[in-house]
């Protein structure tokens, strides 16, 4: 899908502030309202628009220390560690990669000892 420069505008708008009105995005880009609304509800069809999402300070709810851990496998265990990432609260991505590592992780936590028992 070819998107023309309203539809990146309302984009760029929504990154910004996905909370904002229809009117308000409307009065910055010269639609009306329900225009814009039109022009979301087709890019979230069109799977262009995949969501929207709320910004987390991990200090603001008691997890200031951000890890990046980098997992090596010795054995060929994937869906069970799969199973294990899914099920950490604290574990806020994971990356299968390649090269040095067999998954890239990160993880909001409370403190150093929070971190080592991870």
């Amino acid at each position: 899908m070819m998107i023309d420069p309203v539809g990146i505008r309302i984009i760029e708008y929504l990154s910004k502030n996905s909370r904002a009105q229809w009117k308000d995005i409307g009065a910055e880009i010269h639609l009306t309202g329900q225009a814009v609304a039109a022009r979301v509800r087709r890019l979230e069809d069109e799977g262009v628009l995949q969501g929207f999402t709320v910004r987390v300070n991990p200090s603001g709810i008691g997890k200031p220390v951000l890890a990046f851990i980098t997992v090596f496998m010795s054995a060929n265990r994937h869906p069970e560690f799969q199973r294990f990432v899914k099920g950490k609260e604290e574990i806020t991505e994971a990356y299968r990669i390649s090269g040095d590592g067999c998954y890239y992780v990160s993880a909001s936590v409370s403190s150093q000892e929070a971190l080592n028992h991870l």
